[in-house]
């Protein structure tokens, strides 16, 4: 298997640029099959789920050209059918967004269940609770769901829980329906506000995103347009917690720092330095690291996509840390990986009690998942010896040039490739 080598020890410091955002790219791409002409999406992030997202769409006929690597034309006119692949479909959760917009399309879709990370069931039912309100009937067969309407049309939705997922793709579906659909409870992330953004300026008529209440508006027609995707938060955060692990000094680049309050305050608890520029974030840490409680929220709340890298990080603070995860039910997988470095954690239910020790040590691990697999590399640049980490693809997911960007703040970390592999089953 394809393994990253870190040697830790290393003070990261210098400049990295983010790439776009992962969560945000995974829902406009397939949104844009609702447009009535081509669209060309910038910044898009060079990871494996982006590809598989404009892959799924070449599949269903439409016309796809890499303008270069972060800018992709797609030309959905030519797609002729609404049925997702299974077998690509079946590889990421994001998958699912292929529902609201090919409902919000032809007002049918034929969708494989979600995949992607295993930390726990991906229930669908809030977006099967949205697309019911909006008209649509469903059933599954085969590890597939069909979702049908004969006229989308608009309705009062209230979601029993926050979910980025249903609410992407409840806007999605109801972007085109008739009359005014209403989500409460909606979710508020930077990556929701983007979808909602982009596909204003396709022509939609959607107010409220990034607060609790969005209302949509039906239109006939949405056109094709030019749209840059919005930095990665979450890729962001992961480089400022690296480089307070590392005690380093690293300026993070083409960055929105309004969308990283809730991480900035967490590292600032713990005794780092964050500056804030415009489009940027200095982060320095010249000291011991101290102890931190975290409870994972929704937005604005600490995200749960930085719970494993903030681990990382208590595991090494000094005293003893409390955190509580209250999104996912199964999201400590990846604490027997930080275990076998000398993390001394204990895992209750949803909190994971963190007795921080002096320093970690190198080891065989895994990537049990997209974001631990980044907690194994912060702990790994922050360890004492050798680190190798096995399971790779789940980090590819997500982050763009990882080893480029790490080595070019200084750390000692390549890709060892593994010379049984044939590439056969990647993602290109």
């Amino acid at each position: 298997m394809d393994k990253f080598i870190i040697k830790g020890g290393k003070r990261l410091h210098g400049e990295v640029v983010i790439s776009g955002a992962k969560n945000a790219a995974v829902a406009i791409i397939p949104a844009v099959a609702m447009a009535e002409s081509p669209c060309r999406i910038e910044n898009v992030p060079n990871i494996s789920d982006v590809k598989l997202s404009a892959r799924i769409l070449t599949e269903m006929g439409a016309t796809v050209r890499w303008l270069g690597k972060n800018t992709v034309e797609i030309d959905p006119t030519t797609i002729h059918t609404n049925v997702v692949p299974s077998e690509l479909g079946r590889k990421m959760r994001g998958s699912y967004y292929n529902i609201g917009a090919l409902l919000g399309r032809c007002s049918k879709a034929i969708v494989p269940l979600p995949g992607g990370c295993d930390f726990g069931v991906r229930p669908i039912d809030q977006h099967i609770k949205g697309f019911k309100a909006l008209g649509c009937t469903y059933s599954l067969n085969d590890g597939m769901i069909e979702v049908s309407a004969k006229e989308l049309r608009g309705a009062h939705i209230y979601l029993d829980m926050v979910t980025v997922g249903a609410t992407m793709n409840i806007i999605l579906a109801a972007v085109k329906a008739k009359g005014l659909t209403v989500i409460e409870n909606a979710a508020r992330e930077p990556h929701v506000v983007d979808l909602a953004n982009f596909l204003n300026s396709m022509g939609a008529n959607i107010s409220g995103a990034g607060t609790d209440v969005i209302k949509i508006r039906g239109v006939e027609h949405l056109k094709g347009i030019t749209y840059s995707i919005i930095p990665d938060q979450i890729e962001a955060g992961t480089y400022m917690a690296a480089a307070a692990a590392t005690r380093g000094d690293v300026f993070v680049k083409n960055v929105t720092p309004k969308h990283l309050e809730s991480i900035t305050a967490k590292l600032m608890e713990m005794g780092v330095t964050v500056v804030e520029y415009d489009d940027a974030v200095r982060v320095r840490c010249d000291g011991p690291l101290s102890k931190c409680n975290v409870k994972t929220m929704p937005h604005p709340g600490f995200p749960t996509d930085m719970q494993p890298q903030i681990a990382a990080l208590l595991s090494i603070a000094q005293g003893t840390s409390i955190l509580n995860e209250s999104v996912w039910e199964n999201r400590f997988r990846y604490v027997e990986e930080l275990k076998r470095m000398g993390a001394q954690i204990t895992v209750e239910g949803k909190s994971a009690i963190i007795e921080g020790v002096e320093y970690l040590k190198g080891a065989p691990v895994r990537a049990t998942d997209l974001r631990a697999g980044a907690a194994m590399i912060i702990a790994g640049l922050a360890a004492h010896g050798v680190t190798k980490i096995e399971d790779i693809e789940h980090i590819q997911r997500g982050y763009e040039d990882i080893v480029e960007k790490f080595v070019g703040l200084g750390a000692d970390m390549y890709l060892m490739l593994d010379p049984t592999n044939s590439d056969t089953a990647k993602i290109g």
